[in-house]
């Protein structure tokens, strides 16, 4: 009897250990470990070398690509100005900010620190705060909680503060200006991988954001391949002037040649 206690004992041990071991290997939580099921290796490896050739690719190219293609503005206007000098590329997490005075603390904005809470690697914050120029939508918790968890910057249609912080710890984050306020009990909650518009610019959940020193351009996904194609050879183009310019000193020459300004 007393064997076939201990045997008992051990099964259960391992099949105790065996769950952890799965839990962890999911990543701790069921949304997670659903994540990584649905995604094949080969899709995560695709993804991943689109990202760094976008992180490669000059804004200003990803942005006359989607111009030449669609037609369309996808860029963010020169308010939108990073902390500091930096370049980056990820999918979009969205997050709204709703004015509307209240009395409830940081109850009333959980959300936008849940949303961190389920990004990570690869991961764009991107938030709109409503009327929120003189508002800052994010400081140093924040970004340090992103830093963290692998996201590769931040983009705020509001305010940021703790900018010296976030500079520190190299944290790339775009606003519209650096403001000591805060958004506790001015403003609530209004969603999290919804479509916003930012800056002017519509974004959905997992769209591409790409930044640099020119400022911040949005890809949609579905045409994140189309549109980085057409970027790499603009930008293959316009490498190839500079050589000839300085050699021919003539700008018109160049144009003519390579038909790209």
């Amino acid at each position: 009897m007393k064997n076939h206690r201990h045997l008992l004992k051990l099964a259960i041990s391992v099949l105790i250990g065996c769950a952890a071991l799965l839990w962890m290997v999911s990543g701790g939580n069921g949304q997670q470990g659903q994540s990584s099921a649905a995604v094949s290796p080969a899709s995560l490896s695709a993804q991943q070398s689109m990202l760094q050739d976008y992180r490669q690719a000059e804004v200003a190219s990803i942005s006359d690509a989607e111009e030449e293609l669609y037609g369309r503005r996808m860029y963010m206007s020169h308010k939108m100005r990073p902390i500091f000098r930096t370049k980056f590329a990820g999918y979009a997490v969205t997050v709204l900010l709703k004015k509307q005075e209240n009395h409830e603390g940081g109850a009333a904005l959980s959300g936008m620190l849940a949303a961190i809470d389920h990004g990570g690697t690869n991961d764009v914050y991107v938030m709109k705060v409503e009327d929120g120029n003189n508002i800052a939508g994010m400081g140093g918790i924040m970004g340090a909680a992103m830093a963290a968890r692998g996201f590769v910057g931040a983009v705020i249609d509001g305010g940021a503060r703790d900018t010296a912080y976030l500079k520190k710890i190299q944290f790339p984050v775009y606003a519209k200006g650096i403001v000591p306020s805060t958004s506790v009990n001015h403003y609530v909650f209004g969603g999290a991988n919804i479509q916003i518009d930012c800056d002017g610019v519509q974004v959905s959940p997992g769209d591409i954001i790409a930044a640099d020193t020119d400022g911040v351009v949005v890809v949609p996904r579905a045409k994140a391949k189309e549109v980085l194609k057409k970027a790499e050879q603009l930008d293959f183009t316009e490498h190839s002037m500079y050589p000839f310019i300085f050699k021919y000193k003539s700008a018109e020459e160049a144009i003519k040649k390579f038909g790209r300004i």
